[in-house]
This record gives structure tokens, sequence and C-alpha cells, in this order.
């Protein structure tokens, strides 16, 4: 069981993944209209990099931004929620003992108690954004079983991990639960908002380009936030 779980079923699961972002990817630049968009783009190359540089790394800071600025708390969380949700998987121990054995190769790992750390953060952010989406109206307005349901298979995840790192009661069923939680997500990656680890670099690229260019930023006044 374990070998096909970490075996064909990773690779099924990897293969989805990449092919569906690439090809969310390509869809996007084939959405964007070239009497509005491309047309400017490639007349002001250098306007339009700086601009899409500018506003891409403006907003993976945390404050970086007047947005994130005026809402100190929402920021604390997004940020402890994606960095959690980003370095955990990747320079997670276990996680390399696998990409090892399985491919031959590895790459710097995280110390237990930093991974455990991050874990913990995920979850507990988690549960805060879901009592902001229950708690304010006109973030509940918005909501849909929907966005619970995307939360619940990223944080899944997590959850089962932490508990199969702790050797708590049930490891197999923990450890299993926590493999297929983590294919179901990279399956569900591509398909679903959560396809935004890719589509924000294309859209905060977008708008940085259109206010580099046709907002201002050509004539040196930076970006309108």
């Amino acid at each position: 069981m374990y070998k096909f779980l970490t075996g064909p079923l990773l690779w099924l699961s990897f293969l989805i993944f990449f092919v569906g972002l690439i090809v969310r990817v390509v869809w996007y630049v084939r959405g964007l209209s070239w009497q509005l968009d491309r047309v400017a783009y490639t007349e002001h190359v250098a306007y339009g990099i700086k601009g899409a540089l500018r506003s891409i790394v403006s907003w993976l800071l945390p404050f970086g931004t007047r947005r994130w600025k005026t809402r100190p708390g929402m920021t604390i969380l997004v940020f402890v929620f994606h960095i959690g949700l980003v370095f955990t998987p990747i320079f997670l121990l276990a996680h390399n003992i696998i990409v090892q054995e399985r491919w031959g190769i590895s790459w710097f790992t995280l110390p237990g108690s930093v991974a455990d750390t991050l874990t913990i953060g995920v979850i507990v952010s988690a549960v805060f954004l879901v009592l902001r989406r229950i708690a304010f109206p006109e973030v509940r307005i918005l909501t849909s079983a929907y966005d619970y349901l995307l939360l619940a298979i990223t944080v899944a995840p997590f959850v089962t991990g932490f508990l199969a790192s702790q050797k708590v009661a049930g490891y197999d069923f923990w450890l299993y639960a926590h493999i297929i939680t983590g294919e179901i997500m990279l399956i569900a990656i591509p398909f679903t908002k959560l396809s935004h680890i890719v589509l924000f670099f294309l859209s905060r690229g977008q708008l940085g380009m259109d206010y580099g260019i046709k907002r201002g930023g050509m004539k040196g006044k930076g970006l309108a936030w």
C-alpha cells in the first residue's frame, strides 16, 4: 500500500499537478486582450517588466503594500498560513527521504521543531480564517461551501501529517491519510482556486505592467495602489 501511494499514485498526482498548471498558464496568457494588454506590453517592455516585478515583490513582502498595512491582523494570518503551506512540504525531512529514494535527489531540510511550528501555524491560521469567514458579514456573504471545502483540502495534509509525526494512536492510518490527502491537494490545485499558486504571479505581474505602463508608471509616479 505504502509503495503504491508513494510510487505510481504519487507520479500520477505530480503529472496532473504540473500539466494542469501549465494548461492554466497557457489559458491565462491566451486570454489576454491584444487591444487592452499585449500591445502596450510589447511596446514598452522595460516599463512593463519593472512594474510587474515591483508588483509581485511588494505583495510577497509582509506589509509591502497599502492593503497589507491597513489590515495587519489579516496580513499576519495570510503570511503565516502561506509560509507554512509552501516551505513545510518542500523542506520536510520525511518528504526529502521519499524524493531521494524515488528520484535520487535531495536538498536542505528543516529541523523537526521548525517543521512542527510551521505546521501548527498553518492549522491555527486556517482556524482563524474560517472564523473570519463566519464572523464578518462582508466575507460571509461571499463564502460558499466550495471555499470551506478548498480550505479543508489544503489543511488536511498538515493535520494528518502532524498526527502521524507525533505517533498518535493509529500511526499507519494517519500516515496513509496524510499521503492520500496530500495527493488529493496536488490533483485539486490546477482545477480550483488553489491554482493561484501560479496565477497569483501572472495576475500581479499583469496588474503591475498595467500600472507601470498605462497608469503613471512611465511618468515616474510609481504604482497607483
